[in-house]
């Protein structure tokens, strides 16, 4: 039997689930406490190599999707998008959650890092460190003249997703509706076009995942850089508003851009449905899409660790070996499995920071 590779992972919200209990985050993060999906001892565990930590500003309480079992289990469904989030509210929650990453990197002892280049990424798998990077999910903490966005990329931003479906002052996300198009609503505003372009300046990767049709389109005009979207999947299978069109992955390949395949349930099941009672099927299916369609130097994983309801033979991050398992019993060989699981990721950094 192979032995199990390191997977390098295009999205989490381990940080949101840190935030919501910071007096506990030494168990939470050194120790485990069994929940969630994500710890350092169970990350070892999974060959969990790192990925995109995302920084999340949430809805106050009672104003975020009621994404429920019943809503997910009894598709059709179509979710009201959130009010937009004040920007000195946002700043406060997005400097707290970089705090916390950067307190991971402390307390773990040397066993993980906050990377900022490429080359710091390669070093930590050689060394077997786990590799963090900041991203933003939603740009609700950047203020529209962008005075902050230098700032967060001294601390180490270096992805940064303009919209979380909610409406920001740089563009429109998707709503969550099953079934439905990426093509809901307009696209970037001003401030949204002139982030682009200092994200582009800066080596800062935008992040295409949430953002509806019409954004996307003017990212693709704007940027310099390679399309990505760090955990989106294949609109084909599963006709949801997050998920990605052909003529979207088209568009993504001819830039040498990259997509990681979003575990979520929701994204990955035909029937549009959250139950994580599924075989591997789905997941294979939208892989063999999107590799038909970008190539095997554009395809990874974007998990949604900790941000979604996963499939059963997953369970959470030490379900990636029995992942691969899969992969390699559905005939992918050993050189597409090392794209997939961490040279692709590595490739398009390569190709989208500033040395």
């Amino acid at each position: 039997m192979n032995k199990a590779l390191p997977i390098f992972d295009g999205h989490n919200d381990f940080l949101l689930r840190l935030q919501s209990d910071p007096s506990r985050r030494e168990i939470l993060w050194l120790e485990g406490d069994g929940t969630g999906h994500l710890d350092l001892p169970r990350m070892r565990k999974g060959h969990f190599a790192g990925g995109f930590f995302a920084i999340y500003v949430p809805s106050p309480s009672g104003a975020d999707y009621d994404i429920s079992d019943a809503l997910m289990e009894n598709p059709p469904y179509d979710l009201p998008l959130p009010d937009p989030i004040p920007l000195d509210r946002a700043q406060v929650i997005a400097l707290s959650k970089a705090g916390h990453l950067l307190w991971m990197e402390r307390a773990s002892g040397g066993r993980f890092k906050v990377c900022r280049t490429t080359s710091e990424l390669r070093a930590a798998l050689s060394d077997g460190v786990i590799s963090g990077i900041m991203h933003m999910e939603g740009a609700e903490a950047i203020d529209p003249a962008l005075d902050t966005l230098p700032l967060y990329h001294s601390m180490g931003l270096r992805s940064l997703g303009p919209v979380w479906s909610r409406p920001t002052a740089f563009g429109h996300g998707v709503p969550f509706r099953y079934p439905g198009t990426p093509d809901t609503g307009p696209g970037l505003t001003d401030a949204g076009k002139a982030l682009v372009r200092a994200c582009n300046q800066l080596g800062i990767m935008v992040d295409l995942s949430h953002l509806n049709e019409a954004g996307f389109n003017d990212v693709a005009r704007l940027s310099t850089a390679p399309l990505v979207a760090t955990h989106s999947n294949a609109h084909a299978i599963t006709p949801t508003t997050r998920n990605l069109t052909d003529r979207q992955l088209g568009m993504i390949r001819d830039s040498e851009g990259m997509v990681g395949l979003n575990f979520a349930t929701v994204f990955l099941r035909p029937d549009g449905r959250q139950s994580p009672e599924m075989d591997w099927d789905p997941v294979l299916r939208h892989l063999d899409h999107l590799i038909a369609h970008l190539g095997e130097d554009h395809v990874g994983f974007g998990s949604d660790f900790d941000g979604a309801t996963v499939p059963q033979g997953i369970g959470d991050v030490t379900g990636l070996p029995a992942l691969q398992d899969a992969l390699r019993a559905h005939g992918y060989d050993e050189p597409l499995m090392r794209k997939l699981c961490y040279e692709n990721w590595f490739a398009v950094l390569d190709r989208t920071w500033h040395p």
